[in-house]
């Protein structure tokens, strides 16, 4: 018997990965990934075909495990901010930047002291970093002028994937709202931002139409349909960022929040209401339902962890049991290591305190997976303070998550317990649900409240950890890398 499925595509900086899942009730049918191209921040960047082969690649081992499917639409979620210039052929005139290429941070920071930081986060409700989109437009620009007279439209990652798929430049209000020219409250582009970057620029026609949830970026084409494997003509709904995604995938309400841990740091939560914060610590992105995501992104998370695990000369597994095994003393880890997007100090670097010669590698572990935690647990209270409540669930994510260590030590922190739930994937998964609310026709808030995950794993803080005094210190180790010794 043939099942109906909905594909969700997870288009992330280390890989992409496809889930298929039933149509009907979101069951997981067969899954697939492949790999990108590693990335060496601060320049990063990726060649957007290589996106396309691994979304070929990763669709063929999840149909070669589940033969006996019909595939009737697709949803794609991508790492968000990057940029794909395209030309009037739409090929690719240069490699992608990526979310964690900080090379734009002067020309980013030339164009806030134009238009004005304050109203940047009025008209965007956020301040971009070095991270955004528009930082990398201004630098393609200001660097590479033949290029960018070239350039008919650009794109964002998941843009680009929708556009081999169905031919059509469409985005979406999420992750548009991580660009620096959408204004996720009006749902329309800030063309005046981009025209301080070049006022002689006909920008409005180089930017993809911005869908609703519901919204269809258009139908397989013929020759994307036979790469995958599939029949042409079937749908492929608007998309989203990957965060984005995650929050749908995981279902969750207002007063919870996501702490997760991949190759970026993310606290995310939701909301009904618009919110602004003149210091530019939360983005106010759109989420997936026509509300919002108030959300912190730090540079710093998995690469910490990896990076501490090989100066121990250990493994995985033993690094996570040296950081549950340190005790209540021990130093303290600002993990600035390749600069930060938050706190915005792209010019920053790791700085570790309080060593002394009872330090022991528990304590370099835990400091490591500490300063980690820290830095969100930093942006969850910068939530809070905007009115915003966190008081509902706590739910670890990512791939760090799967660490024993990074999860107890959250707990630790925040002093409640933190919830693990049986989501291999929730980026793919939210995808998956947007995808199958247009194959339904329903809306995408009613089917995530519908395949919200049920079960979960919780953890409990340990008493005597010592983890608010090391916090406390943690604030003020941070404040030193303001000093930004590598600018």
């Amino acid at each position: 018997m043939t099942i109906p499925v909905v594909a969700g595509v997870d288009s992330s900086t280390q890989a992409c990965k496809v889930e298929l899942r039933a149509r009907e009730d979101g069951r997981l049918i067969a899954s697939g990934s492949a790999p990108h191209p590693a990335t060496r921040p601060p320049v990063s960047e990726q060649d957007p075909h290589d996106w396309w082969r691994a979304l070929v690649t990763a669709f063929a081992g999840a149909l070669a495990a589940a033969p006996a499917v019909r595939v009737d639409a697709i949803g794609i979620a991508g790492q968000c901010h990057g940029f794909v210039p395209l030309d009037a052929s739409g090929a690719v005139i240069r490699a992608a930047k990526l979310w964690n290429d900080t090379t734009a941070a002067p020309d980013l920071a030339a164009l806030i002291a134009d238009i004005g930081a304050d109203r940047f986060v009025e008209t965007t409700r956020s301040l971009p970093t070095a991270a955004f989109t528009i930082a990398k437009v201004a630098q393609f620009r200001a660097r590479e002028p033949e290029a960018f007279s070239r350039m008919r439209t650009m794109l964002l990652p998941h843009d680009y994937l929708g556009f081999r798929l169905t031919g059509a430049y469409r985005t979406d209000r999420s992750d548009a709202s991580g660009t620096g020219y959408f204004d996720p409250v009006a749902n329309r582009y800030r063309l005046d931002h981009l025209e301080r970057i070049d006022p002689g620029t006909d920008w409005a026609a180089m930017l993809p139409e911005v869908l609703p949830p519901e919204g269809i970026t258009g139908s397989v084409s013929a020759a994307a349909a036979a790469e995958l494997g599939i029949r042409p003509g079937i749908p492929v709904s608007a998309g989203a960022g990957d965060q984005h995604a995650s929050a749908l995938g995981l279902g969750i309400t207002e007063g919870e929040s996501i702490f997760s841990f991949g190759t970026s740091g993310v606290v995310v939560t939701t909301t009904e209401r618009p919110l602004h914060d003149p210091t530019g610590t939360v983005s106010g992105t759109g989420n997936l339902t026509g509300g919002f995501l108030p959300l912190v992104c730090t540079l710093n998370a998995a690469k910490v962890t990896d990076t501490f695990t090989s100066l121990l000369g250990t493994d995985r597994e033993t690094f996570s049991a040296l950081a549950l095994a340190a005790g209540s003393g021990g130093p303290v880890l600002a993990a600035f290591l390749d600069g930060e997007r938050t706190p915005d100090r792209p010019g920053s670097s790791g700085l570790l305190a309080d060593l002394t010669t009872a330090t022991t590698r528990e304590h370099l572990a835990r400091a490591a997976v500490e300063g980690v935690v820290f830095g969100l647990l930093a942006g969850a209270e910068g939530i809070a303070r905007l009115g915003f409540p966190l008081d509902g669930r706590v739910y670890a994510i990512g791939g760090g998550s799967r660490s024993a260590a990074t999860p107890q030590l959250l707990a630790d922190a925040i002093g409640r317990p933190v919830h693990l739930v049986d989501v291999a994937e929730p980026v793919a998964r939210g995808a998956a649900v947007q995808a199958a609310a247009v194959a339904q026709g329903v809306t995408v808030r009613e089917l995530g409240a519908l395949w919200r995950p049920e079960g979960s794993r919780c953890l409990d803080p340990r008493a005597g950890t010592g983890a608010a005094e090391r916090y406390a210190r943690y604030h003020e180790v941070a404040a030193v890398t303001a000093l930004d010794r590598r600018a």
